[in-house]
């Protein structure tokens, strides 16, 4: 999938100056991160941004858009891209990040497509689950003591889905039930 991915970002012009936009969007612990790790190994220049490193926290969702569109801008026009870090540790913004412009930019995770930054994505990869196997993989990996926050982050994101029709605007979808 990764490949299909990457023949169809390069297949339309680039975006970001020289460099191409693809955002691996879809619910949590639907397998994005292995998505954009796939997309990376397949290009060598490719650079990965995590959007739940730009999330202000677990309620930060509607503010992602914004943090996005903020990195994004400056490439349009073939410059350096910046965002800020969350360190969820401290419960705080830490150090900023520079992307360089050229080459392939993905950015991963839940809200990381908007109408915003629409007219500079190559492709939108959509990658989902069965409901109940993305919450298992979630508890899997955070543990059990974060199933509040994980049952109030799939309302937040199925608010913002639907209020975008994110899926419905993807160029490739991706299903990963087990």
């Amino acid at each position: 999938m990764a490949a299909r991915v990457v023949a169809r970002v390069t297949s339309q012009p680039p975006t970001l100056g020289a460099g191409r936009l693809v955002c691996v969007d879809g619910p949590a612990g639907s397998g994005k991160t292995t998505l954009a790790a796939a997309l990376a190994d397949l290009v060598p220049d490719a650079q990965v941004v995590h959007c739940d490193e730009m999330l202000q926290g677990w309620r930060g969702l509607p503010g992602l858009a914004e943090s996005v569109e903020r990195l994004v801008t400056p490439m349009v026009s073939g410059g350096a891209g910046a965002w800020r870090r969350w360190d969820w540790a401290a419960d705080d913004w830490a150090e900023w990040h520079s992307v360089a412009p050229g080459g392939l930019l993905v950015l991963e995770g839940v809200g990381s497509w908007s109408p915003a930054i629409a007219p500079a994505v190559g492709c939108l990869a959509w990658v989902e689950a069965d409901s109940d196997l993305r919450l298992a993989r979630g508890m899997a990996r955070d543990g059990e003591a974060m199933r509040p926050q994980w049952l109030q982050w799939r309302l937040d994101e199925d608010e913002l889905f639907a209020r975008l029709g994110t899926r419905g605007r993807a160029d490739v979808v991706v299903t990963t039930d087990e």
